[in-house]
Order: structure tokens, then sequence, then C-alpha cells
């Protein structure tokens, strides 16, 4: 990357904090260009420069939060499920701390962000990030489980939700508790145990 490449990068860098940063006060509908330019310490031109819309400068944004979300999750995903078909049924479940610790670490490192998602679901497209999880993790261990596919989307709802409704009260406490408490209280509603992990 060269010096004006950079300086290009950093720039638009600044303009998508400036629009999560802006999201966790406000509405997408109520952001101006004029504060997205006052909170990134740039004038309107540069803004047009690299985007013609403010919708433009979202798409990035979310671009930017799902290479950074991706960083946090270093085993490729067959290492992560394994092979679900020749695993036994009591080995499967649908959440385990492989995902929960590196997907609470990333919120407790973008605190922002996560409150602008929950603030802003729409705009911050909330449902498609769970759409890979749906998909590549919920969907198959379902299947495998036997559940049959006019349930699916019930059960998917129930996990996806309760554990918004976790992470939600935990950005209310600004991330105050231990990453791996936070996975025992979702692992333990998920599948109950004997109370050994509560502390």
């Amino acid at each position: 990357m060269n010096k004006s490449e950079s300086k290009y990068f950093n720039t638009a860098l600044r303009m998508d904090e400036a629009l999560i940063a802006l999201l966790e006060e406000k509405d997408l509908g109520y952001i101006t260009v004029k504060e997205i330019c006052r909170q990134a310490g740039v004038n309107r031109s540069t803004f047009y420069l690299h985007y013609e819309t403010i919708a433009d400068l979202v798409d990035e944004a979310l671009e930017m939060i799902n290479r950074r979300f991706l960083s946090y999750f270093p085993q490729q995903e067959e290492d992560v499920l394994g092979n679900l078909g020749s695993r036994n049924r009591d080995e499967l479940v649908l959440v385990t701390r492989e995902y929960l610790l590196p997907y609470l670490r990333f919120i407790r490192d973008n605190k922002k962000v996560y409150r602008a998602a929950f603030r802003n679901p729409g705009s911050m497209g909330a449902n498609a990030r769970y759409r890979e999880l749906k998909q590549r993790i919920l969907g198959p261990i379902l299947e495998r489980f036997e559940i049959p596919a006019a349930r699916r989307p019930y059960y998917i709802a129930y996990y996806i939700e309760g554990i918004a409704a976790i992470v939600k009260e935990w950005l209310r406490q600004d991330c105050a508790d231990e990453v791996e408490m936070i996975a025992d209280i979702i692992e333990s509603s998920v599948r109950p145990r004997d109370g050994s992990h509560e502390k």
C-alpha cells in the first residue's frame, strides 16, 4: 500500500468509526453527512470522494466489522464443526465455547459496534450477521437431531434471541463481567448442568 492509498484507507476508517459512534447515539435515519464529517474530522468533499451516500458508508462499515469479526475465529470451519454425521448426539449442542469465547471477546472489544447494532438492527445488518451461524452451524445440528424442517426456524429463533438477550444485558453492564462467566451462563442456558460452574 503506497502513501496515498494508506491515507485514503485511514480516512475511510475514521468515517467508519464516526458512523458507528453516531449510531450508538441515534437512529441511522437521523444521521447527516455533516455529523459524520464533524465526528471523523473531515470535510464534506472528502466524504463524497469516498461515498455517494450514507448507505455506501454503512455497507463499508459492515464489511469492516465482518472482517474484524472473522479474525477472532482462527479455526477453520471444519475444525470447529468436525464431522456432524459421525458425532454422537450427546456431543452435539447448538452453542459451545469454541464459538462463544471468540464471539464474546469480539463483543467486548467492539462494544460500540454492538450497542449500535442493538439500537439499529436493520441498518447494521444484524440479521445478516446471524445468517452464517444459522446455515452453517445451527441448521446442520438440528438436522442431525432429526428436528423436522418446519420446526427448525423456531428453535433457531429461540437460541439466537436468548443469546442476544444475555449479550444486551452484558453490554448494559459495560461488559464488566469476564468473558468466561458469560460463556458459562449461555452454555448453562442451552444445556443445564448441576450448577458446578456457578460461583
